[in-house]
This record gives C-alpha cells, structure tokens and sequence, in this order.
C-alpha cells in the first residue's frame, strides 16, 4: 500500500464505488468530504488504516492543498444538482474543479480523474450544463492529461433516479414526471467507477470520455420498466411543459421563501431547462470501449435493489405464486 489516492467526494454515491476499487487496488486511499463523520461507512472497503475519511471543503484553498499532500492520484466527484447556500453551480463546478487541477498540477500529482457529465455544454441550456464545461475547461488548462468522465444518468443501490420516482409510487396511483420523451443512456455506478480507477491507475489516455450504458431509453420508457421491476401498476403521466414548469417554479419560491431550509428536491427550473436536450453519449465519443469496459444493462441491476419498492418487498415473488396456486386450484 505504498500509493495513495485523495478522492474529493469519496463517500458519496459515486465516490464510494471508486473508492471500494481503488482499495481493492492495494492503494491508500484517502476520502476528502465536507463531513467525515458521516463518512464512516467508507472505512471497512479496506484493511484498518487503509481507507481514511479526511475534513476538506473544495471552497477553500488550504483545506484542498492539505488533503493531496503526497497524493499520487487525485478523483474529483465531488457536484451539485440544485444550488443551496455558497454550493452554488460555479463555486463548485467551476471553481472547486479549477482549484483542485491547479494545486494536482503544483504538486505533481501523476493522475487526475475529473466527474463530469453528458450535456456539459458551454452552449447548453441549463445553468448546470454550462457550469459543468467550464470546469472541464479549467480543469484540461491546468491539467492537460487529465482524464475528464461524462456519464449519463447513473443508477445503482444508493440512486437518487430510480429509487426516488420507486418510492413515489407508495404515494399516488398516478406517478408524474416532466420532458417524458427524452431520452437517456443509463450507466451502472460501479461501471463508471471502473473507468475512474482505470484513469487513476494511468490506464486510460487523457481526454474527455462519455460513458453511457448499452441501452438508449426515453423517460417514459424507463419509468415503466421500473414498474413492472416493483410489481406495481400506476398511470405514467408526462406533464405538459407549463405545467412542469409551473411545478418547478413553485418548489424553487419554497426554497427560497424558507430562506433554503426546505431544499428543492423534487424539480428545479435549471433542471428542467437541461431535460430539453436528450443524455446520451454523443456520436465518434470516446466510451467505454476505449477503456475495456463492457457496460451492463439497466434491467440486469434493478431488481437486485428495487425488490424494496415491491408491494410485499422480499416476500413479494412468494406472494404472487401463492396466489397463482390458488388461482389455478
């Protein structure tokens, strides 16, 4: 365990992938986050002393500079989806981003993995999409052989896609969503953490790579193969755009009005903005193949975590052959 890895963000749920792998490497691995005594779970991926949850916030210079002292690979997961307090789409995307390139480049650091996203666009439509070009941009001036991963929307046991519209289910017999035509290209998060470790490795060329899984699927089409994983029948209701947007104006005056106590969590104006454009991997990007890495599907991952959503959980496959033995007595 002589090389060591700081990954900014290394607890969350990419984060953590990345840093099971990097420890089943052999590396030290060092977790920088915000908190690290909600981290701790990070701590058993590897032999005591191995795996070390550190405090860092990507705000602020020193507290960067400290936790890659003796790094030889640097991960950077660390992003926002909604703005709350100074965790603003630039301070983080742009910034954060920039400070953490620049000081891996003062201090020699040998690789750097950036996590980024499909859309960013310094054209784009949202401001998160914007924000997220501009740190690749920051990130490739001070650092140019790093290796910059663009996934599309990600799934995985501790989801915040899946396992958020599964538990709205429990709510409503009708389950609504916005832009319902859009499509998207899956990713297994253990999949992109794959890639992530190769780069921190140096097995992976400098560059921008797009990781999207092997199946192209709108939002609609998603939110039905996720209902019949959950064995639940609801009405998918795609709202018209005024409506959405009327629905994520309401949730961002809440936000604001509540002086940001209560988070807008459901659907944010700039997020509705970034569904206009479709999230898959664009044509001629560099992927998965040009890492060895063959992607899995969505459908061979749900169950395996979705089974909770179920209207009998565990017991619901037993459930529904107890009732068709019933049925054909």
């Amino acid at each position: 365990m002589s090389k060591l890895v700081t990954i900014y963000g290394g607890s969350g749920f990419v984060g953590r992938y990345i840093t099971r792998r990097m420890a089943k490497e052999g590396w030290r691995v060092r977790v920088a986050v915000r908190r690290p005594n909600e981290a701790i779970h990070v701590k058993p991926y590897g032999v005591p002393g191995q795996v070390e949850p550190v405090f860092c916030n990507i705000r602020d210079e020193m507290s960067v500079a400290m936790v890659m002292q003796g790094a030889d690979a640097v991960v950077n997961c660390v992003g926002v989806l909604n703005e709350v307090g100074k965790n603003t789409f630039g301070t983080i995307h742009c910034e954060g981003a920039d400070r953490i390139a620049r000081i891996a480049s003062q201090q020699g650091v040998s690789s750097l993995v950036h996590i980024s996203a499909i859309g960013a666009d310094a054209d784009g439509p949202s401001d998160y999409a914007k924000t997220k070009a501009a740190g690749e941009a920051a990130v490739l001036q001070s650092f140019p052989g790093a290796v910059i991963l663009r996934p599309s929307v990600i799934f995985g046991t501790e989801d915040g896609f899946f396992n958020r519209f599964a538990g709205m289910t429990r709510l409503s017999p009708i389950l609504p969503i916005a832009a319902g035509s859009t499509n998207f290209q899956p990713v297994f998060v253990d999949d992109v953490a794959k890639a992530a470790a190769k780069a921190a490795l140096g097995l992976a060329e400098g560059g921008i790579y797009e990781l999207g899984g092997p199946e192209v699927k709108s939002f609609h089409t998603l939110m039905a193969q996720m209902l019949q994983v959950i064995h639940r029948r609801r009405l998918i209701l795609s709202l018209p755009r005024p409506a959405a947007w009327l629905v994520a104006f309401g949730f961002d005056m809440l936000q604001a009005a509540s002086f940001q106590l209560i988070e807008n969590k459901v659907l944010t104006r700039d997020q509705l903005r970034s569904l206009k454009a479709d999230n898959v991997v664009s044509e001629g990007a560099k992927g998965f193949g040009d890492l060895g890495i063959t992607p899995v599907t969505v459908g061979s991952v749900l169950p395996d975590y979705l089974w909770k959503f179920r209207p009998s959980g565990q017991y619901d496959e037993m459930t529904s052959s107890a009732r068709n033995l019933r049925n054909g007595a």
